[in-house]
């Protein structure tokens, strides 16, 4: 800082191709392929990396992907195996949902990773590929001119300001969501409004043989809970709640924690003998989309557009494909002189379609027609093997899961009908949630 206390003006200005705000997953993925098409890209990341993140369940489509990427060996070496996923509810047996059941074989596993060690790979190895990575700087100002380079205005630890001049910006911000704060188009989701609280516990018990990697999901009245077994023997454990119950909190949010897991016994029980392993953190309005993800010279990558719900662990997958996805276009676009929003639309309508999939069945998962779906599964129809394909976030591809999902769609509508009164109680629940605020949460950065 200068003495007046303003950040130092920057000495020069440098130019690349692309600057890409933010060393996550999708960040790290969009960086990665467009150095490795001969473009010079800077990445800037806020934070020094390793640092926590939530999130750490993957999808069995990350993994081409990530060989793609070429680290498919190191994040085996960090990870535990996922086969698949467990539902649970009061009453039920758990449902377990094996990958290698789904309607492509061809990927029958994920991983469990600590997000801390997994984003730390992906970052450094898209600086092995020639990406220009610089942390612990934060971006300030971008200017975007009509018909001519950005501008990117950064600032470090030490105070010292940077302006690029680019081609190009990738907001991989997270959530952040630096540009669509910047628009003033960033809306909270008006069909699912969410709050999160979770933790690393030790001692928790976990499941054993084929199951020990799968991730258990539990329903309760004020939402749903995860947990995530982590290679090292730390369990990750959240609950994804409606405002109103997290409005609620009188204690710490710690003690919070605790008492949202006694709300349920089968939690309770595998964490009777575990202890927190640093304190719980907690998090409000999880659910947002931006009024667009793409503009002249820009476009948005995974939670730097949208975030909806953890349920199906898609976050990681959706940032990185649309990383993926975001690198393609911005490749073509560059490469054609042509980087307006006209070029990139196919990339815009793609990755909102895979989002809509996703959001049709988030919105109703806690809905008492969808759990008996989940916790009774069909093989009718192949509607198992199409969920387990959806679960497997294989939503991109050419596997054929639109007729089976519409059948699976149907029966849940009949089932939401026969069953009105426990549904239409449910929905009025949902209905104070919607329109419950937790102001002391949200925040415009939020």
């Amino acid at each position: 800082m200068s003495a007046e206390g303003a950040p130092r003006e920057p000495h020069a200005v440098e130019e690349c191709d692309v600057v890409v705000i933010g060393g996550g997953p999708g960040g790290s993925t969009a960086a990665t392929l467009l150095a490795e098409r001969g473009h010079d890209v800077v990445l800037l990341e806020k934070s020094a990396h390793p640092r926590f993140h939530i999130g750490e369940s993957l999808l069995p489509l990350n993994l081409p992907l990530l060989g793609r990427l070429g680290v498919l060996d190191q994040v085996d070496q960090i990870g535990l195996m996922k086969p698949g996923a467990e539902f649970n509810y009061e009453g039920y047996e758990p449902a377990v949902y094996y990958f290698a059941n789904a309607m492509d074989k061809s990927y029958p596993s994920a991983y469990e990773v600590r997000r801390s060690e997994f984003d730390h790979v992906l970052l450094k190895n898209s600086a092995s590929k020639g990406t220009d990575v610089r942390e612990g700087v934060r971006v300030t100002e971008v200017e975007f001119r009509p018909r001519t380079t950005s501008l990117v205005r950064s600032v470090d630890e030490q105070g010292r300001t940077q302006l690029w001049e680019t081609r190009f910006v990738v907001d991989a911000s997270g959530r952040d969501t630096f540009l669509a704060n910047r628009f003033k188009i960033k809306n909270r989701n008006p069909v699912h409004n969410s709050s999160a609280i979770f933790g690393h516990f030790e001692g928790a018990v976990r499941r054993t043989g084929r199951d020990e990697g799968n991730i258990s999901v539990y329903w309760f009245d004020h939402g749903w809970y995860w947990m995530i077994p982590l290679r090292d023997g730390a369990m990750s454990v959240g609950a994804v709640c409606w405002p109103y119950y997290m409005k609620s909190r009188k204690v710490s949010v710690d003690q919070f924690l605790l008492d949202t897991i006694a709300l349920c016994p089968q939690m309770a029980e595998r964490l009777k003998n575990a202890k927190l392993m640093a304190p719980a953190l907690a998090t409000g309005n999880f659910s947002y989309r931006a009024g667009r993800m793409t503009g002249d010279g820009y476009l948005m990558v995974g939670d730097a557009y949208a975030f909806i719900d953890p349920v199906f662990s898609s976050g990681v997958f959706l940032a990185m494909n649309s990383g993926e996805l975001g690198a393609g276009v911005v490749d073509e676009a560059l490469r054609n002189g042509d980087v307006s929003a006209r070029s990139l639309r196919r990339y815009e309508k793609t990755i909102k379609r895979g989002l809509n999939i996703f959001s049709w069945f988030i919105y109703r998962i806690t809905t008492p027609a969808l759990r008996e779906m989940f916790m009774s599964p069909s093989h009718s129809f192949k509607m198992e093997q199409a969920i387990l394909s959806l679960l497997s976030a294989d939503i991109f591809g050419k596997t054929p899961i639109r007729g089976p999902l519409l059948a699976f769609k149907t029966i849940y509508y009949i089932s939401a009908i026969l069953n009105w009164r426990e549904n239409l109680a449910a929905w009025r629940k949902r209905r104070m949630a919607w329109q419950t605020k937790l102001d002391f949460v949200w925040k415009s950065g939020n």
